[in-house]
């Protein structure tokens, strides 16, 4: 079985700092994109930033120049730096991974338990 555990979320004042952190775990050949998505409530689950095994880096536009996704693939883990933080990012924060779980062949779709990011004065 594969396991992603989130940490880092909380509460947070307009203009501060967080960061969260995601390990993946259990039966784990190999990964390809991990990454960062958010539920608002009442709203839909939307991408916030992802990494591919190479580095390659995807950001939503309302997080561009305010967060920064990395990646230790040593340690299965995906952080997300979030910078500058507004009243709209309130959210939860959702760790996604594509992998491959016993081998090339197909890979699958995992998600963290999700974190609760809260960002008021």
């Amino acid at each position: 079985q594969v396991q992603l555990v989130e940490s880092g979320g909380g509460l947070a004042q307009p203009g501060g700092s967080l960061t969260l952190s995601c390990i993946a775990s259990g039966s784990i050949f190999s990964i390809n994109t991990m990454g960062w998505y958010r539920q608002a409530p009442r709203g839909e689950r939307e991408l916030v930033a992802t990494i591919t095994a190479a580095g390659i880096t995807d950001y939503a536009d309302s997080v561009k120049g305010r967060f920064t996704v990395s990646r230790d693939n040593a340690k299965k883990m995906v952080s997300l730096q979030m910078n500058s933080l507004k009243p709209e990012d309130t959210a939860n924060y959702y760790c996604h991974a594509d992998l491959y779980p016993h081998g090339w062949g197909r890979s699958y779709e995992y998600w963290g338990q999700g974190t609760q990011v809260t960002v008021s004065s």
